[in-house]
């Protein structure tokens, strides 16, 4: 199946060539990665079609070389995309001990925990109320108070 020809171009090289521009200008707007791998299979399509190669060829082509590339390069650009997560004085009292220094209850809004020499507002996680001197745990940390529970 040779497709149509205007002049000398045939119709198919021109879909593949249409392809290659459509997924790369797609690539830049969103700059994701989502289609770059189409590229490639395009380019692969373009090669195939130009060689003579039936359109079901063409488009195994297309299929076969945009697999390949996602799979070498997705894990790659995955840990190059992946921003560092660097913890916050916040993140790191997360599963800390701590101190009951002002009483926990949470049905009056009151509650403080020294944890790793800093005072956070503190609620209990089960409502208990917790005195002063009472050691608990970090679980979460809720907007600017730490959740915590009885160690």
């Amino acid at each position: 199946m040779a497709g149509i020809t205007f002049g000398s171009i045939n119709t198919v090289v021109i879909l593949w060539a249409a392809a290659i521009i459509v997924f790369a200008v797609l690539e830049a707007v969103t700059v994701q990665l989502v289609s770059i791998w189409f590229v490639f299979g395009s380019v692969a399509g373009l090669v195939a079609a130009l060689l003579g190669a039936p359109v079901y060829v063409q488009v195994i082509a297309f299929i076969a070389v945009s697999v390949i590339a996602l799979l070498v390069t997705r894990p790659l650009v995955r840990k190059r995309l992946k921003p560092n997560v660097v913890p916050t004085n916040a993140d790191r009292v997360i599963g800390k001990h701590g101190t009951v220094f002002e009483e926990i209850n949470n049905e009056n809004g009151t509650g403080l925990v020294k944890v790793e020499g800093q005072f956070w507002s503190a609620r209990a996680e089960d409502g208990e109320i917790l005195p002063p001197e009472t050691g608990v745990e970090v679980l979460r940390i809720e907007g600017a108070k730490i959740i915590v529970k009885k160690a």
